[in-house]
Order: structure tokens, then C-alpha cells, then sequence
């Protein structure tokens, strides 16, 4: 089975279980800061697991494109990867535990034919906030697992997504991968059992208090690996093997003069290389660019770190070659082949940066290799000093080694290496390297939580107040900057303030961005009803809502409507009247990026 019958089958199946397809969003999540990427196919479905209704109806299916950096050490074995599709299903208030389990076996065992023999599945063990799920495994064993393939986990629970609201146990399916005889029992460690679907169960919410009370809307979020699940239809055991993989991994043999799965550091270069370069195509292809900040950071990351895997296999110049292949893989991502060129560009271009980056590292090497023998040779009083390849030249310190690091992509084996290299001893601080490195994974670790503290997923009240902000002040700047063709290009809102990108060739005036803030303001003032509509987007478009209106809707949007000002497609929380959002004041007005302006914004 090829990954496009694959997909059929799963949309099929659920569409004859009443569910209606919806659009594949893109990696970047449209009005939620609580995450960098699309890293499920929840996450464009939040306001409507939150209780909003949803235009096609409590039963929803698709295939949603994910990028996942969280487990990004674990990238290189056969399992893992930071780009992957998820096939997912929901019933947003619909049916519950029993129907979603039935629905996951039917499918494993009746369409694509997976012997039950080969499945076990866990359920959530239980804690001091909520008791063991015995009700799903029940149903599991009900429709045919055995109990001894049953087996509780403690972290089998999902959410809140914020500080507060809707989360559950889940109930994950695991798969014996293994050409060797099936083990009585099932060990959660061993690699053999791979999980390949995870039914989430929403069924409380986490209040203010932090108590956990049975949720009014009990929701159902699947998640189902189309890497995993196609290699498991074909027999791999490893994931690479499969065909969204095999051209890339063939491409790389060719460019390098390797082979594929003869030796364990080549194989596992090629696969870190193949993962980083098409989770970097998709990335670019959904409008991002190499950069220093936020989604530009990650896909500088793992260009650079795709770079840095190649040269251990004596790979050059060669992103846009091995990029190729995708294109044909995925041909049924328009947007990836309409922004074809614009992709190879920047990963030519990153990598051409990269290497120059990467001359100025070695310069320090030689610098330092200097100010060494220097050093030497000024204690020996002006001698001639010989002892080079014996005496200890001095030491690269943590710092200067982090720094190598961070600024200019060199991973510590590579510093070691070069250190290595030099005529003489030159030593690398590695224990001072480590603690660098972990005070720099402790910043990231709390700047990520506080993404996830904020924005829509905790629909908190000045969340929503912000948000309703963002549709004034793409109205208004239309009328102030009379252009009608400016478009949205992002929005992160937390509860302190928004921040938001439009299309806009240059630097706003003063004056314009006061007549800004007093149009906006005027709106708020006049207290204006915010009404919600359900329509199809071609009604949308006839009544001039704002969309980019190309095939990421589905068959009905809602659109809302503020007065007679502003008409817009989305699917964020809204007050219920502009005097709910108190005084707008815009606080910054900077670029973004070429042809993007940003504004900062709060309300108080």
C-alpha cells in the first residue's frame, strides 16, 4: 500500500462514519502563540474543543501536515521524524470512548487488514487527579484485545493545552513490529512495540482552582502516523525504508558514494539529513525563511544541522539536490510545487551562508592556535621551542567552544575534531561546553512554557479582547493606508499584548499610526455588536469577508462581523461587543521581514 491509497482508505472510512473532511492547515498556526508549529492536527481545531461550533458539524477527518523539534535527539533512528502527516479524527461533543475505540479497531483490523494478534494498547493508569481508565479497557477487551495486551501508563493524559481547560486520559495503539515470535506479555520499552494511533479522551476540564470537574462537551482527538502505519502496511521495521523516504535516502547514496543500512553512523547521518532537509521544504513552502527568531530559528536549525550530518559522509553543495525528490513524493501539495523555486533559493542560499559561517569558525581555531604558541613561546623567554606535538598549547574554554556553537553551528564533536587537528594540544573545555549548553536549554525550556502559559488555548479574557482587536486593526489599516490588497501575515497574542504582520512595502508615520489607534478606538466606542455567520466561502467572499481564498476551506467557514467595519473568516474566540475591549494603543510599528510590517499592540 502507497501513501495515497493509504489516505483514501482512512478518509473513506470515516466519511462512512459520518465525518466530513476538513482542509489540511498550514505548519504555521494561524492566531495561537502557544506553539511555534502545527505539531498535531488539534491544533486548528482548538476554539471548537473549547466549545465554538463548528461549521461542519461534531464530526470531523483529515490528514494535517506536523512538524515536531521536541524530540529532535531521537531523529536518526528508525521511528522518528520532525516532519510527519497525522490522520486524525473528532467528535466534538458527539460520540464518545466506545465509538472511538470501535471506529481505531475496525479500521486497524477490518480495512487495512492488521492482525489483532500483533496489537496491545494502554490505557491511563490513574493518579491522585483522576482514576484508571477501567472503562476503555473494557471496550478494548471487549472488541477483541486480550487483557494481558492491555496495560496502563500513568502519563497516558493529555491537556489542558493552557493553565485551564479541556484534557483527558488518551489510549494509545501499539504494533509488534518484530519478524520475531510475539512476547505473552507486553513491555512498553521495548522498541519492538511501536505506537502507531492515540485516541485522545477529553472528558473533564481543569478549572481555575485546578481541580478537574466532568467537562459539558466531551471531545474525541485521534492521531494516527502515516510514516509509521505505511511502513507497518509494508513490513519495514525501519521507517526510512518506506517510499516517502526512499527517494531522498537514494539521492544521498548517489551524491555521497554511501550505502544505506551497512553501517550504523552512516545510516543514521543519512536519516537525520533526509528528516531535516523535507521538514525544512515544507516549512519554507508555508512562507517561513531562515532566521534567528521563533519558526526562522528552528528552520535555520535543521538546515544547518542537515549541513553539518552531510559533511560526515563528504556531502557539498548539496541541499537543493537532495530537496528534489519531495517535490515528487508529495506532489499532491500544490503549495509545495507552486513555491518550488522560491524553496530550493533558500536552502541554496542558507547553505552558502553556512559554510562562509563556518570559515569564520575555523579562523578562531587558527587564532587561537596562535595566541597559544605565542604564549608558549613568550615563557620560554624568546628559545626556540620545539615541543609542539608534546606540550599542552592551551585550551578552547566552555564559552569560547558554546559560542562555536550557537553563532556558528560547529556541534561539539566537530570542535573536538578541529581541536584534534592542529599541530599541537590544544584542549576543549567539554564539562564547561555542557554546563553553557545547559543553562542555554533551561532559557529554552522557559521561554517555550511561557508560550504555552498564553494565547488562545487558554481562551482567557484578554486572549479574546486582543484578538477581536486584530480584526479592527486590519480594517482600519486598510482605510488609513488606503489599501485595500493588505493582507494578514500572522498574529501572536498573548494576554499582555498582540503582535501583528499585514503586507505593506514600508515604515508607517507617526501621524498614520496615530490615525490608527483613534479609528480603532472609535470602533470600541461606538460599541459594536460582533456577530458570528456560517456560510460557504464562495457567500464569504461575495459579502467581501477577508480570507485568503484559495483551498485551505472547507465546505462552510464562520465569518464575523464587527458593525459595518469589519467582515472577516476565522475561527478565534470574539467578545461579544467592541466595548468589552477597552482603549487600543499601539506601542511598536517595526519590519518583520521583506515586504511585512509588524505592530504591537495592547488594551487596557
Amino acid at each position: 500500500m502507497d501513501r495515497k491509497q493509504l489516505i483514501k482508505k482512512y478518509i473513506e472510512f470515516f466519511k462512512s462514519k459520518n465525518h466530513k473532511e476538513i482542509q489540511n492547515s498550514s505548519l504555521i498556526p494561524e492566531n495561537d502563540p502557544t506553539v511555534l508549529f502545527t505539531t498535531a492536527g488539534m491544533h486548528p481545531l482548538v476554539p471548537y474543543l473549547l466549545g465554538e461550533k463548528h461549521p461542519l458539524g461534531k464530526r470531523l477527518c483529515n490528514v494535517q501536515r506536523c512538524i515536531r523539534t521536541g524530540d529532535i535527539d531521537c531523529v536518526g533512528d528508525e521511528t522518528h521524524h520532525t516532519f510527519f502527516e497525522m490522520m486524525g479524527n473528532w467528535s466534538l461533543g458527539d460520540y464518545f470512548k466506545k465509538e472511538a475505540i470501535e471506529f481505531s479497531f475496525e479500521f486497524l483490523t477490518k480495512v487495512l487488514k492488521i492482525p489483532k494478534e500483533r496489537l496491545a494498547v494502554s490505557v491511563f493508569a490513574g493518579n491522585e487527579d483522576a482514576k484508571r481508565d477501567d472503562e476503555s479497557a473494557g471496550i478494548w477487551n471487549k472488541v477483541g484485545i486480550p487483557k494481558e495486551r492491555i496495560f496502563g501508563i500513568t502519563n497516558n493524559w493529555w491537556g489542558p493545552a493552557g493553565k485551564t481547560g479541556p484534557c483527558g486520559p488518551d489510549t494509545e495503539m501499539f504494533y509488534w513490529k518484530a519478524k520475531s515470535k510475539l512476547p505473552k506479555e507486553v513491555n512498553p520499552n521495548d522498541e519492538s512495540w511501536v505506537e502507531i494511533w492515540n485516541d485522545v479522551l477529553m472528558e473533564f476540564v481543569k478549572n481555575e482552582e485546578g481541580k478537574f470537574v466532568s467537562a459539558k462537551q466531551k471531545n474525541i482527538d485521534t492521531g494516527m502516523g502515516l510514516e509509521r502505519t505505511l511502513a507497518i502496511l509494508n513490513g519495514f521495521e525501519d521507517n526510512y525504508l518506506s517510499e516517502v523516504w526512499q527517494p531522498i535516502i537514494k539521492k544521498i547514496e548517489k551524491l555521497s558514494g554511501r550505502e544505506y543500512g551497512k553501517q550504523e553512523g552512516i545510516t543514521k547521518d543519512m536519516r537525520i539529513i533526509a528528516d531535516h532537509i523535507k521538514a525544512s521544504v515544507f516549512i519554507i513552502a508555508d512562507g517561513i525563511s531562515p532566521s534567528n527568531t521563533e519558526q526562522g530559528y528552528i528552520l535555520r536549525r535543521l538546515i544547518r544541522r542537515a549541513i553539518r550530518y552531510g559533511t560526515f559522509i563528504n556531502l557539498k553543495d548539496f541541499t537543493k539536490q537532495i530537496a528534489e525528490p519531495i517535490f515528487e513524493i508529495y506532489s499532491d501539495y500544490e503549495h509545495l510545487q507552486k513555491n518550488k523555486d522560491k524553496i530550493l533559493n533558500e536552502l541554496q542560499k542558507e547553505e552558502e551562508n553556512f559554510n562562509k559561517t563556518i570559515q569564520k569558525g575555523l579562523k578562531i581555531f587558527d587564532n587561537k592556535m596562535k595566541e597559544a604558541m605565542e604564549k608558549k613561546l613568550k615563557s620560554l623567554g624568546g628559545k626556540r621551542y620545539t615541543g609542539l606535538d608534546q606540550e599542552d598549547l592551551g585550551e578552547i574554554s566552555g564559552k569560547e567552544a558554546f559560542l562555536l556553537y550557537q553563532s556558528h553551528g560547529f556541534p561539539l564533536e566537530l570542535i573536538l575534531e578541529e581541536a584534534k587537528k592542529r599541530r599541537g594540544n590544544i584542549k576543549v573545555d567539554v564539562e564547561g561546553f555542557q554546563k553553557e549548553l545547559a543553562k542555554h536549554q533551561e532559557l529554552s525550556r522557559t521561554a517555550s512554557a511561557g508560550r504555552f502559559k498564553s494565547g488562545l488555548a487558554d481562551n482567557s479574557e484578554s486572549t479574546t479582547k486582543l484578538h477581536t482587536a486584530t480584526h479592527l486593526l486590519l480594517a482600519a489599516l486598510k482605510i488609513i493606508l488606503k489599501d485595500e490588497n493588505i493582507e494578514q501575515r500572522g498574529a501572536n497574542i498573548t494576554p499582555e499584548r498582540l503582535r501583528f504582520d499585514f503586507t505593506f512595502p514600508r515604515k508607517l508615520t507617526d501621524e498614520e499610526i496615530k490615525k490608527l489607534e483613534e479609528l480603532v478606538n472609535a470602533q470600541i466606542q461606538k460599541s459594536c455588536e460582533v456577530v458570528r455567520e456560517e456560510m460557504s466561502p464562495a457567500e464569504a467572499k461575495a459579502k467581501g469577508a477577508c480570507g485568503i481564498f484559495d483551498k485551505k476551506y472547507g465546505e462552510k467557514v464562520s465569518v464575523y462581523s464587527i458593525g459595518n467595519f469589519s467582515k472577516e473568516i476565522c475561527t478565534g474566540p470574539h467578545v461579544k461587543n467592541t466595548c468589552e475591549i477597552g482603549k487600543f494603543r499601539i506601542v511598536k510599528e517595526e519590519s518583520s521581514s521583506s515586504g511585512i510590517r509588524r505592530i504591537k499592540a495592547v488594551v487596557n
